[in-house]
């Protein structure tokens, strides 16, 4: 049997500010409540809504810890009311609330998975804000159908390479822009159809040229500001424009009459403040829809690279770098 011990070492922000403002902090092992397992965790995922927190634009929401951290993969230790015991001793990838970075967490045990046969403990851990976040956005939201056609900014992130391989398995046209063209080769072989470098093309040309003059069906955008425009004259009639991050500033100029004439929809999201119960909708829906890609291997994290817990930031700072293809992981040692 484990031994679970009553504090531990995990990573908090001491103060809003740069990477440098992460430090190691004396916190108390959690203990499982109804509908919660305690993870000893194998690894943790690194979120742009992490960096977020720690420049203090986004706060835990109320009752959550301040150890940050949105998705781990750990073993199940102890159960909480209400959950089957047979949990104990299994691998779970989950979604949590906060308190990922660090060697023991709580997780909601309706918003995690068995890990599949195959997966690693880093490629599991970077998979569940992912799932989540495509998943809700590109399929609930944006609706994206077999056949349409994506077109998909920020494609070397984590959100990114994972949203290709789903969008390409669920039989759409992925057009996919980055900065760097020493990636487009493993970006086309994760499923894009075409692949283009904002700093020296038209995307909006581009994607035009590519389908004709029609445009994509769907945008999934992380950039935000002067973007979200071009994005709509991209947009083919009746397309949606999907918002995950403003990485460009969150303030936009939108022309109303090109939204009426096209039938042009906007949509947003963030993960965090969902309840509950629309988490486990969720979840229900990437069980019964994307676990199989996972088993089967066609969908797999890219990894970038991976830290120890007392190099969290270093890792933030890499995440801001703009030079991380895929995704980075804490390791707790």
């Amino acid at each position: 049997m484990t031994s679970i011990p009553k504090t531990m070492q995990a990573v908090i922000a001491r103060e809003p500010g740069d990477a440098g403002v992460l430090v190691l902090a004396e916190r108390p092992v959690p203990e499982p409540t109804a509908g919660e397992v305690l993870l000893r965790v194998l690894a943790a995922g690194i979120n742009r809504p992490d960096i977020m927190q720690r420049q203090g634009i986004a706060k835990p929401p109320p009752g959550v810890t301040d150890v940050l951290g949105l998705e781990v993969c750990g073993e199940v230790v102890a159960c909480g009311p209400g959950v089957d015991r047979a949990l104990l001793g299994q691998r779970l990838m989950a979604l949590v609330p906060g308190g990922g970075y660090a060697p023991w967490c709580v997780a909601p045990v309706d918003h995690a998975f068995v890990v599949p046969a195959g997966l690693s403990d880093v490629d599991a851990a970077a998979l569940p804000e992912g799932l989540f976040t495509v998943w809700h956005n590109l399929f609930e939201l944006g609706r994206l159908a077999m056949g349409e056609t994506l077109l998909l900014h920020g494609a070397a992130g984590g959100i990114g390479t994972l949203a290709i391989q789903l969008a390409h398995a669920a039989g759409a046209t992925v057009l996919a822009t980055a900065s760097d063209e020493t990636r487009f080769a493993e970006l086309r072989k994760m499923g894009a159809e075409k692949t283009i470098c904002w700093r020296s093309t038209d995307f909006v040309q581009a994607v035009l040229d590519h389908t004709g003059g029609r445009g994509a069906d769907v945008v999934l955008d992380v950039v935000g500001g002067d973007y979200v425009r071009r994005n709509l004259q991209a947009l083919a009639f009746g397309g949606r424009h999907v918002s995950l991050s403003f990485m460009q500033g969150s303030a936009m100029n939108v022309e109303l009459l090109t939204l009426m004439q096209k039938q042009l929809s906007l949509h947003s999201s963030t993960m965090r403040p969902q309840s509950h119960a629309e988490k486990t909708r969720m979840a229900r829906c990437i069980a019964g829809q994307v676990l199989s890609l996972l088993r089967s291997g066609r969908v797999r994290p890219r990894i970038h690279a991976t830290f120890a817990l007392d190099e969290a930031a270093a890792a933030h700072s890499a995440l801001e770098s703009g030079k991380v293809f895929g995704k980075l992981v804490l390791v707790p040692q």
